[in-house]
This record gives C-alpha cells, structure tokens and sequence, in this order.
C-alpha cells in the first residue's frame, strides 16, 4: 500500500512498484488507507510523512497503537531530510525511510529488507 496525497507522487510509485513486480494499492485518502489496514491490512506500507489532514508521523501512530498493527512494515516515504535519527531512537524494527526522490533499486532493496527477496 502506498499513502500519499500527492497524486501524480501515487502515479509514479505506482509504476515503479509494478515495474519491479508489485500490484501497489494506491491511497490518496488517509482516512480510507487506515480503514483498509483495520479490515484488510497490506503486507507493507510505503507513507508520506507531509500529508494532510493527518500527517504521516499522526497515520503511523494511529496503525502502531490505535489498529494495535505493530507487525506491519512501513517505509517512511518522504522528501524531508534528517529523520533517520528520529526513526532510530523510536526503536521499530519494522519502520524504514526512503528519501524522495528515489531510484528503483533502492525501493526495490528497502521492500526486500522488509518483505525478504522475491
């Protein structure tokens, strides 16, 4: 699952996604991304951090302790620098980072270290 409320961001990783062999669900509404993950959760989640009306820190607390989904694999997607700290003082060995913009090897690396190669 991709959460972005930037639709031709959504687009893009979409195509890149399904190019190294993913089917991609593809959420542009947040409200709607955290309702499928309760009922129907995704094997990984590739997150905006700048988002709107929650943002992507917001979104992912309340799949971590609200939906009670800590197994669930989550690739901070984003173009804001220096949050590779932050991320590892939280200590969440299922939480990633990928800087925007970003190669396709490198999506394809970060999902694998998080899903196992395909």
């Amino acid at each position: 699952m991709v959460v972005d409320d930037d639709q031709p961001i959504l687009e893009v990783m979409g195509i890149l996604l399904r190019r190294i062999g993913y089917e991609p669900v593809l959420m542009p509404d947040v409200h709607e991304a955290l309702a499928m993950i309760k009922t129907d959760p995704p094997s990984l989640v590739l997150l905006d951090i700048m988002m709107t009306p929650i943002n992507g820190w917001q979104f992912l607390e309340k799949v971590r302790i609200e939906s009670r989904n800590t197994d669930l694999p989550v690739i901070l997607f984003t173009a804001a620098p220096l949050l590779e700290d932050k991320i590892t003082r939280m200590h969440d060995p299922k939480l990633g980072l990928l800087e925007k913009p970003v190669s396709l090897n490198e999506l394809k690396a970060c999902i694998e270290s998080f899903l196992g190669h395909r």
